[in-house]
């Protein structure tokens, strides 16, 4: 693990991969609001938003004895709901595509649904009109504010690779 003085959260979270409950109710403290945010921002939806943080502080009592402090917590915290909002993603393209051939099979059309005001907002900006790989980079690098390295690390990609989806962003964007 880093040593302590590396990441401010460093001594909260060893202490709470060794059980202490304070410890990990502290950190969930500190950092909910960024897992709430950035699902949000990654979704465009509130209602995926606070389903997706649940299911973030959930995984984190499995997952927290399994960080080795080799990035600072909070961007291995953010690997976790990037990745969180993709299997979301995934279940739904899943779950869709199910739904559009039942609807098919049977002659059924799927009723469009009732979308509440902060998705509405979501789908009318920029952002959402970029696909979900420029998206990622975007929110990561210019909503939480990360370095590009940390989003590679977050994404699994190479840091060029960040900087390459962000120039392609910015000319997507400044081309609307």
């Amino acid at each position: 693990m880093a040593e302590f003085s590396d990441d401010p959260d460093a001594r909260l979270v060893f202490l709470a991969a060794g059980g202490d409950r304070d410890a990990f109710a502290e950190l969930l403290r500190r950092h909910y609001g960024r897992i709430h945010g950035l699902a949000w921002q990654l979704t465009g939806s509130r209602a995926d938003a606070e389903d997706i943080a649940q299911d973030v502080c959930c995984i984190l009592v499995e997952k927290i004895g399994s960080f080795r402090g080799e990035a600072k917590f909070t961007t291995w915290l953010c690997g976790i709901v990037v990745n969180a909002c993709r299997d979301l993603r995934r279940r739904r393209r899943s779950f869709l595509g199910f739904t559009d051939r039942v609807a098919e099979l049977t002659g059924i059309t799927r009723a469009s649904g009732d979308d509440d005001l902060h998705n509405a907002l979501w789908l009318k900006s920029a952002i959402s009109k970029l696909k979900p790989v420029y998206r990622e980079a975007v929110v990561l690098v210019a909503g939480q504010q990360l370095t590009h390295a940390e989003a590679a690390e977050i994404l699994g990609v190479a840091e060029s690779t960040i900087s390459w989806r962000m120039h392609e962003a910015r000319r997507m964007l400044t081309a609307e």
